[in-house]
């Protein structure tokens, strides 16, 4: 089983490679990934609990809840809507607020992405002014990939 998730870190000044990171980020020259699932579990220092089990447990006490008072067809019903609101509304809500607090967390200080980029939780991508598209991932150095991507762009 994997080590629970560092604490976060205390923002320090911010390092060379960070700022490089962001400015690329910034250009949307590198596009960032992100496992949602592994950053939206408990012990991740981006979870919150109650956006994840308070609809569904709205939902599913309003089914049975219709199903005990009323009927069965309702409790499917009501299950049937909840499922589809969830699936539309709520859970694309979700995994953008996991993206955005992921982010925020690996941009305050290296030692919270060196945390994460060692657990396989980041990856790094990018399409270079040729065309040639070249990606990065946990068994990738970051910072060499960082470099690389800059001076392919130093032209520009």
């Amino acid at each position: 089983m994997n080590a629970p998730f560092p604490a976060a870190a205390t923002p320090a000044a911010p390092s060379p490679d960070l700022e490089r990171l962001r400015r690329l980020l910034d250009s949307e020259r590198v596009k960032l990934g992100v496992h949602i699932r592994m950053m939206n579990s408990p012990g991740s220092p981006v979870y919150r609990q109650g956006e994840n089990i308070w609809p569904a447990a709205a939902i599913l006490v309003g089914s049975f809840g219709a199903t005990m008072l009323v009927h069965f067809y309702l409790g499917a019903a009501i299950l049937a809507v909840g499922a589809w609101w969830w699936l539309t509304k709520v859970h694309p809500r979700i995994v953008d607020g996991v993206f955005e607090r992921t982010v925020a967390f690996i941009l305050a200080s290296e030692t919270n992405f060196e945390a994460l980029w060692t657990r396989g939780v980041l990856s790094f991508y990018a399409k270079l002014p040729d065309g040639r598209e070249v990606a990065a991932t946990r068994r990738d150095d970051w910072r060499e990939f960082l470099r690389r991507v800059e001076s392919e762009f130093e032209g520009d």
